[in-house]
């Protein structure tokens, strides 16, 4: 069984993205090793303790989540593959309880700021409490034995713990979707397979230094999907770029970073892979 390093607690939605991945490419459930922050997830594979990782990179509500540019940056882990999941909040509590029942809930801030609207509207007399993760709040309830409390969690929280779903799906925004990065270095694609791209370099500090990038991108028919700009620490006004770029040919691909290398300086490719609204091919592990 791979061994797969996640931030959050069994049956978050890190879990869920892990067993997407493995098990729609791999037919395999994978082992879970539950890290407190994303950079244990580095440490866990270089210890050893893990085979692989799955990071949240970023969120159709909330954004990027900045910090972890960096750390793609710092290790030497290559992006090998990319999972879309839907985020679903649903609010459970112990079996047999209603709705009206339950009077204060807990769960992560950003499950809060995802669902605030629906307690606003449906329950305005529930009393919402943070807590340091969603699968957490789901698993210390079940644990407390506590009535009248409720948790906002996954699906796969309510099903690992055995808490009864009174609401699902009570996030505001529905189109709520998290894109979430493979760190498995035993992944290997055929280069004919791979259609996308993660970049990180710098620029002269001079006029139309990106202009000119993102020229050559579009010359060689490079879909540019993200760009993220990152200042760097003590040099004054300078900056990392994060690049996401699709394309249909890796002959193209290569031709552009060829094009680009003598413009730009201190090019990392963080990850070749598949994009994952691509076609399902087959990919295959060492």
């Amino acid at each position: 069984m791979k061994k797969v390093a996640i931030q959050g607690f069994s049956g978050c939605f890190h879990e869920e993205a892990a067993r997407k991945f493995y098990e729609e490419h791999f037919d395999m459930v994978p082992g879970i090793v539950e890290c407190n922050t994303f950079d244990d997830l580095f440490e866990a594979m270089d210890a050893g303790e893990a085979d692989a990782a799955v990071m949240a990179i970023e969120n159709t509500i909330s954004g990027g989540l900045i910090p972890n540019f960096d750390l793609l940056r710092k290790n030497p882990q290559k992006i090998k593959g990319e999972v879309y999941l839907h985020i679903h909040q649903n609010l459970m509590a112990l079996p047999g309880q209603k709705l009206e029942d339950i009077k204060e809930v807990r769960t992560h801030y950003m499950a809060i700021n995802q669902t605030r609207a629906f307690f606003e509207r449906k329950c305005p007399w529930i009393r919402l409490i943070e807590s340091e993760d969603t699968a957490k709040s789901a698993a210390d309830l079940a644990k407390s034995g506590h009535m009248g409390v409720g948790a906002v969690a996954s699906s796969l929280a309510a099903e690992r713990f055995g808490l009864e779903i009174l609401q699902s799906s009570i996030e505001t925004y529905k189109q709520n979707y998290t894109r979430f990065l493979i760190l498995d270095d035993s992944i290997r694609i055929p280069k004919e397979e791979i259609n996308k791209a993660s970049l990180c370099f710098t620029l002269p500090h001079k006029p139309g230094s990106l202009a000119h990038i993102l020229t050559i991108l579009s010359f060689y028919d490079m879909n540019l999907t993200r760009i993220q700009s990152l200042p760097i620490p003590g040099m004054k006004w300078q900056y990392f770029f994060y690049v996401d770029i699709r394309f249909d040919s890796y002959e193209r691909y290569t031709q552009a970073l060829a094009a680009a290398r003598p413009l730009i300086e201190d090019l990392d490719i963080l990850g070749e892979y598949r994009s994952a609204w691509g076609k399902n091919k087959e990919i295959t592990t060492v």
